[in-house]
């Protein structure tokens, strides 16, 4: 449904959180209907606040920078980093390396980092609009 391995693993987490906890409650027959429904329902909640949030363009921009592994593209990617999280508040760091390299969703991202949902996007938001200005620049040069 999510169309996205990674999308779908942190849906199966989703699922598992929920299963465990509303554990006294379950019945012990019918167990795959329920792990059935509940994981639909999670995938289309998800898919209705992509729809509503879509991601940003720089998301694959800052994707890439997250997992860069290539010994001359990482000289570029610490500079534009350092360059970028020079303007931000350590706090941001933080919460760009749990959510785009550490892959943890905005909920578990906001819930570690002490923020809301919201306040976690916003910030997000932020960064890659600094980053795409940043990209911008050096395009120019």
């Amino acid at each position: 449904m999510l169309r996205d391995e990674q999308k779908a693993e942190d849906a199966m987490h989703d699922v598992f959180v929920r299963l465990l906890a509303s554990q006294r409650e379950l019945q012990p027959t019918g167990l795959s209907s329920l792990l059935y429904r509940m994981a639909t329902q999670v995938c289309l909640n998800r898919l209705r606040s992509e729809r509503r949030h879509p991601e940003d363009p720089g998301d694959e921009l800052l994707l890439r920078i997250a997992r860069e592994d290539e010994p001359e593209g990482h000289v570029g990617a610490v500079d534009l980093l350092a360059r970028l999280f020079g303007r931000e508040p350590a706090s941001t760091r933080v919460i760009a390396v749990m959510h785009l390299h550490d892959g943890m969703t905005l909920e578990e991202v906001a819930e570690a980092a002490g923020l809301s949902v919201s306040g976690v996007r916003k910030r997000l938001r932020k960064l890659r609009a600094g980053l795409l200005q940043l990209a911008a620049e050096e395009n120019t040069l």
